[in-house]
């Protein structure tokens, strides 16, 4: 009797999507990631300084919307903080290559984005400073340890009470109720909400606030240089 093995069964073969097609899922994919989920970031200046140095690679959480008093930012602009977005240049090219970074969260694109440390919320109060060069919050003075380089303040010589007044000093400053007060934790070298107020008396159209609408989320992670590689520290 003969004993005859059935034959195997063909083995499907895998089909693959055309390479174009991968690539675009995967632009796809990223920017879905970059536009609701995290988003990466570089630090151009020294504003804040030592927390975050120039050059350093963020990621902020745009899932979270809990904004507090304290946490480090990331917020999108124009020109200027009122302008929503960057005007056009008037290159062809370069307006297209904004398009495709409006549209895929890659490369640049029509908006501007600043980090700051959050220390005004909508409705607050803020003024500086109190008798140890302390900015004041509701009339309560903000314990900030990552403050560096701070604008000269030598009570007796140089305080918000003497002529001139330091540089430090700013007046009381209502936040309006849609809006946040930001500052820069290298305090001499940013130019943040206070920037026009400083050494003033009057605080009338001298401060320049964020949108809470404009924040893209709150600072996480650090993932350059590998060296300071982990969460960002915002307390």
């Amino acid at each position: 009797m003969t004993v005859t093995t059935p034959p195997e069964a063909p083995q499907r073969r895998r089909r693959r999507l055309p390479a174009g097609v991968e690539i675009l899922l995967a632009i796809v994919v990223v920017a879905l990631v970059q536009s609701f989920v995290v988003k990466p970031f570089g630090v151009p200046s020294q504003s804040m300084e030592q927390t975050l140095r120039i050059g350093d690679r963020i990621i902020v959480n745009r899932m979270d919307h809990s904004v507090e008093r304290g946490d480090i930012v990331v917020f999108s602009h124009g020109e200027t903080w009122q302008d929503t977005e960057l005007e056009p240049t008037g290159n062809v090219f370069k307006d297209a290559v904004r398009k495709v970074g409006d549209l895929t969260g890659i490369g640049p694109s029509s908006t501007a984005y600043t980090v700051k440390r959050v220390i005004g919320m909508p409705g607050d109060r803020v003024r500086c400073c109190d008798s140890e060069g302390k900015v004041l919050v509701d009339g309560d003075a903000l314990a900030e340890d990552y403050v560096f380089e701070d604008h000269t303040f030598r009570p007796p010589e140089l305080t918000c009470e003497t002529t001139p007044r330091s540089s430090r000093c700013f007046p009381e400053i209502r936040v309006p109720s849609d809006r946040m007060l930001v500052l820069g934790d290298h305090r001499s070298q940013s130019a943040d909400s206070v920037v026009n107020c400083r050494g003033g008396t009057d605080s009338d159209g001298c401060a320049r606030f964020v949108p809470v609408s404009r924040v893209v989320g709150p600072v996480v992670f650090r993932i350059w240089p590998f060296d300071t590689f982990g969460l960002v520290n915002s307390d």
